[in-house]
């Protein structure tokens, strides 16, 4: 949502030199790129890709778009395909770096910033994103007692995220999953407010839309409001056509800026929406307010003149008439030469605001000050978990009791429902925990170790990344977990086929250990084959489902790790059904796994797609043998041989 948020609407009124009559795939796809609709050019980009020799121009842009819609695996891909291209500008270094924070790939990211650095002579433009990719990893392998929630009952496939809480209502900026109008940039719908019901146990019911606050036709959100609920501030885009002219090479368009309204209910409980009174859409946005505890000053975001970055936190303070006076910057502590945006306030006058210019895990990361006004102490970034190398923001804090806290934040981060979730979180002092206690080797046997082996330990069905680190010269690694939980632990490393499996803790105590081994195996040797655990299909069907994608993700990572490397994707299914049937099915369910590859950065002609029906089955279960439905199903599998290197 920042690109939302920052450069808000634009519609392009004047379009020269690219209209022609019935324009292919790549001039369309150009076209809407030139006019910021992101989410429509990368269909066709692919298409035109899918190509024995595709054009390292065509290439960049796709990556680019995928970037813009925050795709940012996808960006990662088509980067990583890119790069294998010479002569490429220095600059997709950072782009690519930038893109693998999103997805936590810090190790590499660092590489790419260094040879970025190594390439140009250029350090300084990159040290602090390299300090930031060193302090992440720190963060990840120790994690703050931070344990969140994806509050799955209102988030969606699309975005949600800012929310406010005022009594036992949360409202929030959402995207509907079905509407008529549409952004053109990310080809969703434009932001409305949205609100749910909270009980007594912090559980969310369904929500609902508020149209109170939006009747206008562009993005609405966020909003927050006094104690009382009688005055809501909410963040606008200005609807006319009124907006700043503005020019980009040949291109002409309006940027439909961010203003704000003040709604306020009168004791016969009529709502009035007033503009705030410095508003000016011809010059600079305004919005993302928040009140003081005591309702004295107003905190909100703008690039107007005077801003220190992009967009900075600006006050406003009450005066005696009750009117907001003019604004001032809160001052070079908290504002820097990036972005920050997405500011509350705890009960306890601690700020919160989100921030892409000081040294953070990824793209927006949440960063905590006290003090007021101008007056603030040095930001403090709240690490892992709260932070990731996604977008994370709308930090708010709804109880503080002694040492524990509970509260709302929303995050991109990977293993979300959607694009943007909000999540629940709860801060407790530290407990007694179970040590987790692992080794890495290499092959099927204990006979040798397998060093710097990154091991992520996942919680819960949802796969939330709680802590990551690299096994120690011993091959060892070490993780606090909670009892009653379910974790799975994944250990990755280049030139190896990944290795994870599935923990449980219900019947250990807190304060004994746990010990488990990981064994990956070498990739790099002809001939050898490897079964793609967890690759499952819905019955009689050959789509790849979500979950697959996980895995086949890492597949990608290693083709592009190694760009030389082909290999055979083969399906193979149990006995049962037709054998000329399976044989198809089996083909087109390898033929997809190659399609996915390839709309993921892959050439085309590194892959060989073989269906193999029941014709190699790993047990006894033939035509006509009884068997369970295990035993049918180690025959399901989906395998990778390596044919080259």
């Amino acid at each position: 949502m920042k690109n939302q948020i920052i450069i808000v609407v634009l519609m392009l009124f004047f379009v020269k030199g690219i209209a022609q009559e019935q324009p292919g795939n790549r001039e369309m796809a150009y076209r809407y790129i030139y006019e910021y609709q992101y989410a429509k050019a990368v269909p066709l980009l692919l298409k035109v890709i899918d190509v024995k020799k595709p054009k390292a121009k065509d290439i960049e842009l796709l990556a680019k778009s995928y970037y813009q819609i925050n795709a940012y695996t996808q960006a990662c891909n088509w980067y990583a395909r890119l790069l294998e291209f010479d002569n490429v500008d220095p600059e997709v270094l950072i782009e690519y770096a930038k893109s693998l924070k999103q997805i936590s790939e810090y190790i590499k990211a660092k590489s790419i910033l260094e040879e970025y650095a190594k390439k140009t002579g250029n350090h300084q433009k990159v040290a602090q994103e390299i300090e930031g990719c060193t302090l992440a990893l720190k963060w990840q392998a120790n994690p703050k007692s931070y344990i969140l929630r994806n509050e799955k009952i209102i988030n969606t496939e699309k975005s949600e995220f800012s929310p406010f809480l005022l009594e036992n209502q949360l409202y929030y900026v959402g995207e509907k999953l079905e509407a008529k109008r549409r952004y053109g940039w990310t080809g969703n719908s434009f932001l409305k407010i949205y609100n749910a019901k909270v009980d007594d146990a912090k559980q969310l019911s369904s929500s609902e839309l508020k149209e109170l606050f939006n009747e206008k036709k562009f993005h609405v959100g966020p909003i927050t409001s006094n104690k009382a609920g009688n005055t809501f501030y909410v963040t606008q885009t200005y609807p006319g056509r009124k907006g700043n002219k503005e020019k980009e090479g040949d291109r002409k368009y309006l940027s439909n800026k961010l203003e704000l309204y003040i709604y306020s209910k009168d004791d016969s409980g009529n709502w009035k929406a007033t503009p705030f009174p410095y508003n000016n859409v011809k010059e600079y946005s305004v919005g993302h307010a928040v009140l003081s505890p005591d309702e004295k000053v107003l905190y909100f975001v703008s690039d107007m003149l005077g801003s220190i970055g992009g967009t900075d936190i600006w006050y406003s303070e009450l005066d005696a008439q009750n009117n907001w006076t003019a604004p001032k910057n809160a001052g070079n502590t908290i504002n820097s030469v990036g972005n920050e945006m997405f500011p509350t306030v705890a009960s306890n006058g601690s700020l919160y605001f989100s921030s892409d210019g000081f040294v953070s895990m990824g793209g927006l990361d949440i960063f905590k000050t006290k003090g007021s006004k101008a007056s603030w102490s040095t930001p403090e970034n709240l690490q892992y978990p709260v932070n990731s190398g996604g977008d994370d923001f709308g930090f708010i804090v709804s109880e503080i009791e002694g040492e524990t806290m509970f509260g709302y934040l929303s995050s991109n981060r990977l293993g979300g429902k959607g694009g943007d979730d909000i999540y629940s979180f709860t801060y407790k002092k530290p407990k007694k925990f179970i040590a987790l206690e692992g080794i890495t080797y290499e092959g099927k046997t204990t006979e040798k170790l397998l060093t710097d082996v990154a091991v992520s330990l996942f919680k819960g069905k949802d796969r939330q990344l709680i802590a990551k680190k690299e096994s120690t010269a011993k091959g060892e690694f070490v993780f606090e977990v909670e009892p009653n939980t379910s974790y799975k632990i994944l250990g990755q490393k280049k030139g190896f086929y990944s290795d994870s499996l599935v923990v449980d803790t219900k019947t250990i105590k807190a304060g004994d250990t746990l010990k488990v081994a990981l064994h990956l195996e070498s990739l790099l040797e002809i001939n050898k084959k490897i079964v793609l655990e967890g690759i499952h299909y819905d019955f009689d069907k050959h789509d790849i489902r979500k979950d697959a994608a996980v895995i086949l993700n890492e597949l990608v990572s290693i083709m592009h790790a190694y760009p030389t490397l082909k290999i055979e994707l083969s399906s193979h299914t149990d006995s049962r059904g037709r054998d000329a049937y399976n044989m198809k099915l089996s083909q087109r369910r390898a033929q997809s796994v190659v399609d996915y590859l390839v709309n993921n950065g892959i050439s085309r002609d590194r892959l060989q797609a073989k269906g193999y029906g029941e014709s190699q089955l790993l047990n006894k279960c033939s035509n006509g043998v009884p068997c369970s439905k295990e035993a049918h199903q180690e025959n399901r599998r989906t395998e990778v041989k390596v044919l080259s290197f």
